[in-house]
């Protein structure tokens, strides 16, 4: 990383732990050679990820510490800065990198928040220590923005609850060693009956029925239940009450998702700035042409501002100590889409060799397109923000 590249860390909005912590990921992201990543099997690739992420201690940002530091983390709570400056710094390497750390998060976020003691105990000390990993199961063919409208079912019977139905779109779904799944469990209720599990993937009646390739190729499932009995001590938080937990979760790790956009952002910059300056063109270099400049002045200000919406958010909700709903949801919505025009805008100063598969610029291209869609799509994040405004008329 160059100087110009770590000017952010001298914003406001960190503590001398996060400067340090950037540059230390950035140094260890380096040393693991990332961006030579073999992702040929990405699940294989994502799994010695996972392990790499957990043995380098960087996992434990995914999970609070708890009483004593017996579950491992760094912090009491999970801090918002320390998820965004991780996400950013992997997604500048790596998309797999930013996605095995963010699902361990993501993943295992709705047993840090709801989780009783005992499953606490069970789960995020694996999480952290990169032995377990987690998914998050929300998405139903018929319910994506639409939580409330989910249909996978979880009945009383004895002292478990017996679930069916399905769960598609699911991140490390068949790679997973357990799921937080969110299951409607009062029928007539809509957003007020649904109540979450934590299901371990060798659970009988859990199947991966379909395994999904996507223009971004990471491990993505289409689960199935079918009479798949849960021991009802692993519910997370109060019957009936999944929706807000569902909704906290995505809370904390939504403002990550602006970070990796950022981090890519960064890295198409990168790349532009490193092609211009040796791509000869008509006795010059493509840098010296005015266009090209004015482009890269274009750019500059389309991350610094993800950037300060970005970080404003995250320190909304780790200082001010309030809901950053606004704030996080106007950093999703700006820093991925700003993202896709920067990484649109450096892939067609490499002409040709921008669209050469698997090169860096074709990679982000693909990759920074599904971060406009998932935790929220830029359409739901317009209707949040207005929602906050109106509250206040």
């Amino acid at each position: 990383m160059t100087s110009r590249e770590f000017n952010h860390l001298e914003w406001p909005f960190f503590e001398d732990a996060h400067r340090d912590l950037a540059r230390d990921l950035d140094q260890w992201c380096r040393d693991q050679n990332l961006s030579a990543l073999d992702d040929t099997d990405v699940y294989a690739a994502c799994r010695d990820l996972v392990r790499s992420l957990g043995k380098g201690g960087w996992l434990r940002h995914c999970v609070p510490s708890g009483e004593g530091g017996r579950l491992g983390g760094r912090s009491p709570q999970l801090d918002s800065r320390s998820l965004c400056l991780i996400r950013e710094t992997l997604g500048r390497f790596h998309t797999l990198a930013d996605f095995a750390f963010a699902m361990q998060g993501l993943g295992s976020g709705a047993i840090s928040l709801g989780g009783n003691e005992a499953l606490k105990q069970r789960y995020l000390p694996s999480v952290a220590a990169g032995e377990r990993i987690a998914a998050f199961a929300l998405s139903e063919p018929d319910a994506g923005s639409d939580v409330a409208a989910l249909s996978c079912s979880a009945q009383p019977n004895g002292d478990h609850f017996v679930l069916n139905g399905s769960k598609t779109w699911i991140s490390n779904g068949g790679l997973a060693d357990f799921y937080c799944v969110f299951t409607r469990t009062d029928e007539h209720a809509g957003s007020r009956g649904i109540t979450a599990f934590v299901v371990d993937a060798d659970t009988p009646g859990l199947e991966i029925e379909e395994r999904i390739e996507v223009m971004s190729p990471h491990p993505l499932a289409l689960l199935r239940f079918n009479d798949c009995r849960v021991p009802a001590s692993n519910m997370l938080g109060d019957l009936n009450q999944g929706f807000k937990l569902a909704m906290r979760t995505l809370d904390v790790f939504r403002c990550s998702v602006a970070a990796a956009a950022l981090g890519f952002a960064r890295r198409a910059l990168d790349e532009g700035l490193g092609h211009a300056s040796r791509r000869k063109m008509f006795g010059q270099t493509l840098a010296d042409f005015q266009l090209t400049q004015a482009a890269f002045g274009d750019i500059a200000a389309e991350i610094d501002q993800s950037a300060l919406l970005t970080y404003r958010a995250a320190w909304v909700r780790d200082v001010a100590g309030r809901s950053s709903t606004s704030e996080t949801a106007m950093a999703k919505m700006i820093s991925t889409e700003s993202a896709q025009w920067v990484i649109d805008r450096v892939l067609q100063m490499f002409g040709g060799q921008g669209v050469v598969k698997n090169s860096p610029i074709e990679r982000l291209y693909r990759d920074i397109r599904a971060l406009r869609i998932y935790e929220g799509a830029t359409e739901v994040q317009k209707l949040i923000i207005a929602r906050e405004l109106l509250k206040g008329v």
